[in-house]
């Protein structure tokens, strides 16, 4: 379902939404694009751990790219943002399925991040430099078969993850982008805002022609006037704030997707892990230890199992 969101407001406002990834298009200009927001979900996300504030901001900054990113994206599966990066954050994770069930984790080294944050007195991008001077940045789509994966691996360039990725579609994509975020922590709970805009083929015009250019630098001036106020504001719907930005432009804004975090992580998943080691070292962490532990890293579940539970994770497999 498609919504032109008119002038005179009757079809502009609505109830704040939160934790969604809202699609429209702009019809004069031929540009598609999406507007996330991000509240409770990433309160949900950082209870699990105790990250320092530079850690837990870029990997809100990740977990809102990703769902920008799959939502341009028809898939069946998970779709994976991953950084890693020589500093002393040398890992940020999201991913999220095609049923908008997204989660999230860092790989960090805390006495180094807070070392390295409090020598850089410039945080205009976020402590992006905590990512070290080398990296790369992966994309990947799992449609649960070999045949169905797929995967893009760019440098890590610029001085904002959101660089990184604007680099990466001019290096691997053909069609025009532009981003805008904003992050920050709000009565204690990070919040985000990012709108993606992308150009559309223009079928009625020449190919390259001026007109085209022209709408696409229109579109682009337009959406680097949104505010962090804005994106971020509790109060302002999503379509009243691409009203604002794009009106003359002509806003059709289509059905949300809602999002949420659930972690994939089960017991019988872990069982699965544990049969590929060869049970005489289980046993041996058992001797020593007094059971294995297996801890997810996105929602810090603990799985305990006991000596005697070993039977049970290598039993033989009902054809």
């Amino acid at each position: 379902m498609a919504i032109r969101i008119k002038k005179d407001g009757t079809e502009q406002s609505g109830l704040v939404d939160d934790n969604v990834v809202q699609p429209f298009r702009l019809e004069k200009s031929n540009v598609r694009g999406r507007m996330v927001r991000l509240g409770s979900v990433l309160a949900d996300t950082m209870a699990k751990h105790n990250y320092p504030p530079p850690v837990a901001g870029l990997l809100s900054e990740v977990a809102t790219i990703c769902l920008l990113l799959a939502g341009m994206l028809k898939y069946e599966g998970v779709f994976t943002l991953q950084i890693k990066g020589s500093g002393p954050i040398r890992l940020l994770v999201a991913d999220v399925t095609s049923r908008g069930e997204i989660r999230a984790y860092a790989g960090f080294d805390e006495a180094a991040v807070k070392k390295a944050a409090k020598r850089k007195k410039d945080i205009a991008h976020n402590y992006y430099h905590l990512l070290g001077k080398k990296g790369y940045i992966a994309f990947t789509v799992d449609q649960g078969s070999v045949d169905d994966r797929y995967q893009g691996i760019v440098e890590l360039k610029g001085s904002s993850i959101v660089d990184a990725v604007q680099h990466y579609f001019t290096q691997s994509e053909q069609v025009k982008t532009s981003f805008k975020l904003a992050v920050h922590p709000q009565d204690v709970q990070w919040r985000t805002g990012a709108i993606m805009i992308q150009q559309l083929p223009d079928e009625n015009a020449a190919k390259g022609g001026e007109a085209s250019i022209e709408d696409w630098t229109r579109a682009v001036m337009l959406l680097e006037t949104a505010t962090d106020g804005e994106m971020l504001s509790p109060v302002l719907a999503t379509v009243d704030v691409l009203y604002r930005l794009f009106h003359e432009d002509g806003v059709r804004v289509y059905s949300p997707k809602h999002v949420r975090f659930k972690c994939r992580c089960s017991r019988e998943r872990v069982i699965g892990i544990l049969r590929t080691i060869p049970r005489p070292e289980l046993e041996e962490v058992c001797d020593k230890e007094g059971h294995v532990s297996i801890k997810c890293e996105f929602c810090s579940e603990e799985y305990i199992f006991q000596r005697e539970q070993l039977d049970d994770v290598y039993e033989e497999r009902k054809s």
